[in-house]
């Protein structure tokens, strides 16, 4: 065992993108168990957008305090346990922050969970963590995506995104991904199959939608918010859908989001907008999961991750996410396991 806890503390509030001196490095004693609890190491870190409102105000969870470790989910190894429930050696993924090694007793907003024999770590933190649930309930329950629909999906080769766009498929929807480069695009339409991809950072993205979606949109999945948004807005069909998952373009300045001029058309086309968060459907996960193994194990679904080594270069991997050079669910390995 490690004689010492290395750990990221938020030292200040960011203003725009995520630096690296938003955070101070320390290394405190690993620490020790009551009754009732049990110790992990941490092995894996999740990236996750929503850590950078986390990081300045309130969201569903308090924000981060200054002076705190770091929020994040995480996924590990107990390597003690006062815990009736949890031994020596098992395999856990919960919400452990940016450190070494955590003191738990299991419970929080991200319960901690054993994770199955077989799956790697990587999976438990992508397709059967909160990003594979996410992409599962807020489509088929909000977007509820039937044969033969036109489903476009921003930030798609994100990891939620391009859960969403491949369940939209599996469901015989024609997919349309929105994401940033040639690489992703390719990605989107070579890799996961998508019947169009569209290039925002190449391409005017309202008159691509109407070329590729000449009949209108029946379901879009924001992961985006801002221009995006508005230009689904601009080309809906009747009864569409539309899926609120996030606004990862506002994360860094919400005062700086670009305003919504084509919210008429929810009225015009008697469409539907509705935001969510997965752990409304948490009585259900097991479900989720259940599923999303199955059309793994047939290969009809696929998993990426891009993964950054080291504790040390958390704060890079997060801010990552933020101007786009992630494809896939990002990760940080801390170790192998032991």
């Amino acid at each position: 065992m490690r004689e010492k806890n290395r750990q990221w503390i938020l030292k200040s509030r960011p203003q725009g993108l995520v630096e690296r001196a938003n955070f101070e490095w320390r290394e405190e004693p690993v620490p020790t168990i009551r009754d009732g609890e049990f110790l992990v190491r941490n092995l894996w870190l999740s990236c996750d957008p929503t850590q950078r409102p986390w990081m300045q105000f309130d969201t569903y969870v308090p924000a981060v305090p200054l002076g705190d470790v770091m929020y994040s989910v995480s996924a590990g190894q107990v390597v003690e346990s006062r815990h009736a429930d949890f031994k020596p050696g098992d395999r856990v993924a919960g919400a452990w922050g940016w450190q070494d090694y955590a003191v738990t007793n299991g419970s929080g907003l991200v319960p901690a969970t054993k994770i199955p024999p077989g799956v790697e770590f990587p999976t438990a933190l992508s397709l059967f963590g909160i990003t594979g649930l996410t992409a599962y309930f807020g489509l088929l329950e909000l977007g509820a995506p039937k044969a033969g629909e036109v489903v476009v999906v921003s930030a798609a080769a994100g990891s939620t995104g391009s859960f969403a766009a491949q369940i939209a498929k599996l469901k015989g929807c024609r997919v349309i991904g929105i994401a940033g480069g040639e690489e992703k695009c390719t990605f989107l339409t070579k890799d996961l199959g998508l019947d169009g991809a569209i290039d925002h950072r190449r391409k005017d993205v309202p008159a691509r939608l109407r070329e590729l979606c000449p009949n209108g949109i029946d379901v879009f999945f924001d992961n985006v918010g801002g221009d995006m948004l508005d230009a689904a807005l601009g080309n809906l069909a009747a009864g569409a859908r539309i899926v609120v998952c996030g606004a990862i373009s506002g994360y860094n300045d919400l005062t700086q989001m670009p305003p919504i001029r084509n919210y008429l058309n929810l009225v015009l086309a008697g469409a539907t907008m509705r935001g969510f968060l997965v752990f409304s459907f948490a009585p259900r996960f097991g479900e989720a999961i259940s599923q999303l193994a199955s059309w793994a194990a047939a290969g009809q679904i696929r998993t990426r991750v891009d993964i950054i080594e080291g504790l040390d270069r958390a704060p890079e991997a997060l801010r990552r996410l933020f101007t786009g050079e992630n494809i896939g669910k990002q990760l940080v390995k801390l170790a192998d396991a032991p």
